[in-house]
């Protein structure tokens, strides 16, 4: 069974392609117009093993603001399409990734319900090149929203802005990875309610 999304977002701000192969190779291929957010949604692709394409084009001459959100949003939606009815997945997982002085800690549960908790070292750089810090939260929160997974994400130390960010993102990628992946015990969804 094909576990494919794709989602099309057009907007006054932005137009957004987004596809994703749950089951791909890591292969990646990202172009927002944000340098360093294309290398996190590469991160991503690569550490999730999913087939990723996102194409973007926003307003960037007034910010990056709408670009990233719109991004995420059908990022979330196209991850969504791509669990189907989530039977037969692991559903729950987490991964703790360390980037040098950083440590990133991911927990996850594809419940059809969204909800975030985020917390990151606070006095971060508040810019990596043309990438606000404070949109990784926000990136986040739309995501989830679209999703309807709960996500658990904690850096509890770390001291480079930049790697404050790609270690949430690797460790992400990898939670995100270890819960879409077949359980060969279940063949049912994972859930008392028969449904998620």
């Amino acid at each position: 069974m094909s576990r494919v999304g794709r989602v099309e977002r057009t907007t006054k701000e932005t137009s957004v392609l987004v596809e994703i192969d749950l089951d791909g190779t890591g292969r990646a291929d990202v172009s927002t117009g944000v340098g360093f957010y294309d290398h996190m949604l590469d991160q991503l692709g690569r550490h999730g093993l999913f087939d990723l394409t996102v194409k973007t084009e926003g307003d960037l001459h007034i910010d990056s603001h709408h670009t990233i959100e719109d991004s995420a949003l059908a990022l979330g939606a196209a991850f969504r399409q791509a669990l189907g009815d989530k039977r037969g997945i692991v559903r729950f997982a987490n991964a703790s990734v360390p980037l040098d002085e950083s440590l990133a800690q991911v927990t996850v549960d594809l419940s059809g319900r969204p909800y975030l908790v985020h917390s990151e070292p606070e006095n971060m750089a508040p810019m990596i090149g043309s990438y606000d810090t404070t949109m990784t939260r926000h990136i986040l929160e739309s995501f989830v929203a679209q999703a309807q997974i709960a996500l658990h994400v904690h850096v509890p130390y770390g001291r480079n802005a930049h790697h404050i960010v790609e270690c949430q993102f690797k460790a992400l990628a990898r939670a995100l990875r270890y819960a879409s992946e077949p359980d060969p015990r279940q063949k049912e969804i994972p859930s008392t309610k028969g449904a998620l």
